[in-house]
């Protein structure tokens, strides 16, 4: 289907994710909008670093291709990426509601002891997944500010391609992380995944 996903430990994709595009498609949604949404289908074809998110894809690639791959979520990535990442002045964070930026916000505060200021939050719209997802409103914000890494919060199907409209607009070297509900796992906004849950690919 033209993805080509990463294929590689999760250091090696911490270390290339800088200044790229980066999603981490799960599979119920690839089931559906890989086939029925085309931009979609481009942003994940365009992304810089597309992980092997859908324990299902790499199981079956294991299996039954043979060249093994390992599974990294977006969960896996971002609790990774934050642990190492220190910079946090230079970043802006894409939420999907007011109630999930506040928790999230606070669980940045509490956990890694950094205070998001409120121009580094962007609650989104909900945007229209039948056409192309392009905010101006958005990109206008982020000329002036200028952040280094983006980190996109929203749901699958709507942040790969609004992830790939900014890739397009901003400057090479940002980087843009698209993890979905990955934060909002770690915050408790979601149910929490236990680690054992990504170790044997569920």
């Amino acid at each position: 289907m033209g993805v080509k996903f990463f294929n590689g430990s999760l250091i090696d994709s911490f270390r290339l994710s800088c200044g790229s595009l980066v999603v981490a498609p799960s599979g119920p949604c690839m089931a559906s909008d890989l086939f029925e949404n085309k931009y979609y289908k481009r942003a994940l074809e365009k992304a810089d670093l597309v992980l092997p998110d859908s324990g299902l894809i790499c199981l079956w690639q294991n299996w039954f291709i043979g060249d093994k791959i390992e599974k990294i979520s977006g969960l896996k990535f971002l609790k990774f990426f934050l642990e190492n990442f220190k910079e946090f002045e230079k970043s802006y964070w894409i939420m999907p509601n007011s109630k999930q930026a506040d928790s999230n916000a606070a669980w940045i505060e509490n956990r890694l002891k950094y205070k998001l200021r409120s121009n580094q939050i962007y609650t989104a719209p909900i945007y229209d997944r039948s056409k192309p997802i392009e905010d101006w409103d958005l990109l206008r914000k982020l000329e002036v500010l200028k952040p280094s890494i983006i980190f996109i919060q929203l749901g699958g199907g709507v942040q790969e391609p609004l992830g790939l409209f900014l890739k397009e607009k901003l400057p090479d070297e940002t980087t843009i992380i698209c993890t979905g509900a990955a934060l909002a796992f770690m915050s408790s906004e979601q149910a929490p995944i236990p680690e054992w849950v990504d170790k044997y690919y569920l």
